[in-house]
Protein backbone atom coordinates (compact mmCIF):
# COMPACT_ATOMS: atom_id res chain seq x y z
CA UNK A 1 0.00 0.00 0.00
CA UNK A 2 1.38 3.39 -0.96
CA UNK A 3 2.00 5.88 1.81
CA UNK A 4 0.67 9.40 1.53
CA UNK A 5 2.68 12.42 2.50
CA UNK A 6 1.38 14.73 5.20
CA UNK A 7 2.23 17.77 3.04
CA UNK A 8 1.82 17.56 -0.73
CA UNK A 9 1.99 20.22 -3.43
CA UNK A 10 -0.36 19.49 -6.33
CA UNK A 11 0.51 20.96 -9.72
CA UNK A 12 -2.43 21.85 -11.94
CA UNK A 13 -2.25 20.87 -15.59
CA UNK A 14 -2.50 24.44 -16.84
CA UNK A 15 0.56 26.58 -16.26
CA UNK A 16 -1.59 29.54 -15.24
CA UNK A 17 -3.52 27.58 -12.59
CA UNK A 18 -2.21 27.97 -9.03
CA UNK A 19 -0.61 25.11 -7.18
CA UNK A 20 -2.57 23.61 -4.30
CA UNK A 21 -0.92 22.59 -1.06
CA UNK A 22 -2.66 19.69 0.67
CA UNK A 23 -2.30 18.87 4.36
CA UNK A 24 -3.45 15.47 5.56
CA UNK A 25 -4.52 15.84 9.16
CA UNK A 26 -5.77 13.63 11.96
CA UNK A 27 -7.95 15.62 14.35
CA UNK A 28 -8.59 14.96 18.02
CA UNK A 29 -11.66 16.99 18.97
CA UNK A 30 -12.73 17.69 22.54
CA UNK A 31 -9.19 18.10 23.88
CA UNK A 32 -8.43 20.49 26.72
CA UNK A 33 -7.68 24.10 25.78
CA UNK A 34 -4.09 23.61 27.01
CA UNK A 35 -3.42 20.83 24.48
CA UNK A 36 -4.96 22.67 21.52
CA UNK A 37 -2.65 22.83 18.48
CA UNK A 38 -0.24 20.61 16.57
CA UNK A 39 0.71 17.53 18.57
CA UNK A 40 2.77 15.68 15.94
CA UNK A 41 3.99 15.97 12.37
CA UNK A 42 4.67 12.56 10.87
CA UNK A 43 5.41 11.47 7.32
CA UNK A 44 1.75 10.52 6.83
CA UNK A 45 -0.23 13.17 8.73
CA UNK A 46 -0.30 16.28 10.85
CA UNK A 47 -1.96 15.55 14.19
CA UNK A 48 -4.04 18.35 15.71
CA UNK A 49 -5.94 18.67 18.98
CA UNK A 50 -8.88 21.05 19.13
CA UNK A 51 -10.99 21.87 22.16
CA UNK A 52 -14.18 22.24 20.13
CA UNK A 53 -16.59 19.28 20.19
CA UNK A 54 -17.21 17.26 17.01
CA UNK A 55 -20.73 18.52 16.43
CA UNK A 56 -22.33 21.01 14.04
CA UNK A 57 -19.00 21.74 12.34
CA UNK A 58 -17.44 23.31 15.46
CA UNK A 59 -14.32 21.14 15.32
CA UNK A 60 -13.89 21.84 11.58
CA UNK A 61 -14.07 25.58 12.25
CA UNK A 62 -11.50 25.23 15.04
CA UNK A 63 -9.15 23.30 12.73
CA UNK A 64 -9.28 26.11 10.16
CA UNK A 65 -8.67 28.76 12.85
CA UNK A 66 -5.69 26.91 14.36
CA UNK A 67 -4.03 26.18 11.00
CA UNK A 68 -4.62 29.75 9.86
CA UNK A 69 -2.84 31.08 12.92
CA UNK A 70 0.06 28.61 12.73
CA UNK A 71 0.68 29.00 8.98
CA UNK A 72 0.09 32.75 8.89
CA UNK A 73 -2.54 32.64 6.15
CA UNK A 74 -6.10 33.95 6.04
CA UNK A 75 -8.86 31.56 7.12
CA UNK A 76 -10.48 32.09 3.72
CA UNK A 77 -7.38 30.56 2.05
CA UNK A 78 -7.94 27.25 3.86
CA UNK A 79 -10.58 24.73 2.82
CA UNK A 80 -11.41 21.25 4.08
CA UNK A 81 -11.68 19.24 0.87
CA UNK A 82 -12.09 15.73 2.32
CA UNK A 83 -13.29 14.46 5.67
CA UNK A 84 -15.92 16.96 6.75
CA UNK A 85 -17.43 14.33 9.07
CA UNK A 86 -14.38 12.26 9.97
CA UNK A 87 -11.25 12.79 12.04
CA UNK A 88 -9.00 12.31 9.02
CA UNK A 89 -9.16 15.45 6.89
CA UNK A 90 -7.47 16.91 3.84
CA UNK A 91 -7.06 20.66 3.98
CA UNK A 92 -6.24 22.54 0.76
CA UNK A 93 -4.36 25.83 0.61
CA UNK A 94 -3.61 27.87 -2.50
CA UNK A 95 0.18 28.13 -2.70
CA UNK A 96 -0.16 31.74 -3.87
CA UNK A 97 -0.96 32.82 -0.30
CA UNK A 98 2.61 31.82 0.70
CA UNK A 99 4.12 33.78 -2.18
CA UNK A 100 2.38 37.09 -1.42
CA UNK A 101 4.97 39.70 -0.55
CA UNK A 102 7.58 37.07 0.28
CA UNK A 103 10.64 35.85 -1.51
CA UNK A 104 9.54 32.22 -1.95
CA UNK A 105 11.12 30.57 -4.93
CA UNK A 106 10.37 26.97 -5.77
CA UNK A 107 7.58 24.62 -4.84
CA UNK A 108 9.92 22.73 -2.51
CA UNK A 109 10.42 25.98 -0.59
CA UNK A 110 6.68 26.20 0.10
CA UNK A 111 6.52 22.63 1.44
CA UNK A 112 9.62 23.28 3.57
CA UNK A 113 8.14 26.51 4.98
CA UNK A 114 4.87 24.82 5.93
CA UNK A 115 6.64 21.83 7.51
CA UNK A 116 8.92 24.19 9.46
CA UNK A 117 5.98 26.21 10.82
CA UNK A 118 4.12 23.07 11.85
CA UNK A 119 7.19 21.59 13.53
CA UNK A 120 7.86 24.86 15.35
CA UNK A 121 4.31 24.79 16.73
CA UNK A 122 4.72 21.13 17.70
CA UNK A 123 7.88 21.91 19.68
CA UNK A 124 6.10 24.76 21.49
CA UNK A 125 3.35 22.37 22.59
CA UNK A 126 5.81 19.78 23.92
Amino acid sequence: MATRNAITLIQKSKSSAPEILQLRCHIRPGASKVREGVTAVTDESVELCVSAPPQDGKANKAVIEILSEILGVAKSDLQITHGMKTRDKTISIASACFRRGKDVGSSEDIVAIVRERLLKQESLEA
